[in-house]
């Protein structure tokens, strides 16, 4: 990326979620004397100033979820419908993480109706012509957001451990444009939101058709092309299709905003630390310390 200013955009939800099962798993909730659960917070501030001083981003924005109810659901009833509820140590920290990230003097960002992958791609779509934007998440869905500006972190196993996506890197790796991830998906469907795509259509052989015709539009004006039976199980579930497309395509309009002054990031110190007293969050200082050193040291 070039020297534009770099604007970090966190996936709230995807840290937080990773954080929690990382520890819950050994059923350790990090509960507080209070009687609070902060394992997810804990690991959700790890993952979020590790990668402050991993990219040394000018800006920061923190993106939510705002309740299960989206237009997703309102379009397919059975859109993620195979979800658990959260955890009950879960449900406390959703509120908790909003605040920590209020007290780095980060902005949180997030719309009823939409998910939180609406509001990453809305503000990235917004600032990637005037600044290099890095979206952390651990969702794949989100590298159809990929431009020339537009980078996509992948959260690996373990804290401060990265897989970065640009355009041109997803492209050799797929064979694919990252705009068609969301025709390989209505074609595949996708098992982790419930929503199907075409019966009988696979990964393999849904990049295998969009690296060719590029787009459902481009592979649907050359039914005549396909085996027999790829041809039956598409005219079987065109509504599907057009559906499961629909429910992929992360839209990029949605009516939030966030000024960029509002986003600088300009931590400070001694907030921060109170904050992580108050909550008793355990091995965090030294994270603390490493992402302001960064900062200072520009």
């Amino acid at each position: 990326m070039n020297n534009k200013q770099h604007l970090l955009i966190v996936d709230g939800m995807a840290l937080l979620f990773r954080a929690f099962y990382a520890t819950s798993v050994y059923g350790n909730f990090m509960i507080n004397s209070k009687g609070v659960p902060t394992n997810a917070v804990n690991g959700f501030l790890k993952h979020l100033l590790a990668s402050i001083k991993h990219f040394n981003p000018s800006h920061v924005i923190c993106c939510w979820d705002m309740g299960s109810k989206t237009y997703r659901s309102e379009l397919f009833d059975h859109y993620k419908a195979n979800r658990p509820e959260a955890p009950v140590e879960m449900l406390p920290q959703f509120d908790l993480a909003k605040e920590v990230v209020e007290a780095l003097n980060i902005p949180n960002i997030g719309l009823a109706g939409y998910e939180a992958d609406d509001c990453i791609g809305t503000l990235a779509k917004l600032y990637g012509g005037e600044m290099n934007v890095s979206i952390l998440t651990g969702d794949r869905d989100l590298l159809q957001l990929l431009t020339e500006d537009v980078q996509v972190v992948l959260m690996q196993k373990g804290i401060g451990q990265y897989k970065v996506y640009t355009h041109d890197f997803f492209t050799e790796e797929t064979g694919i444009l990252p705009a068609h991830l969301i025709d390989v998906k209505g074609l595949m469907g996708d098992s982790s939101d419930n929503y199907p795509g075409v019966k009988g259509i696979g990964e393999k052989t849904a990049y295998k058709l969009i690296a060719k015709y590029k787009s459902i539009e481009g592979l649907l004006s050359s039914l005549e092309e396909l085996t027999k039976a790829q041809r039956s199980k598409i005219e079987q579930d065109l509504e599907m299709l057009h559906l499961s497309r629909r429910l992929a395509e992360i839209t990029c309009d949605v009516p939030v905003e966030c000024a960029l002054d509002e986003a600088i990031l300009n931590v400070e110190h001694n907030r921060a630390v109170q904050m992580i007293e108050e909550l008793e969050l355990r091995g965090l200082h030294t994270f603390l310390s490493d992402a302001l050193a960064v900062r200072e040291a520009m």
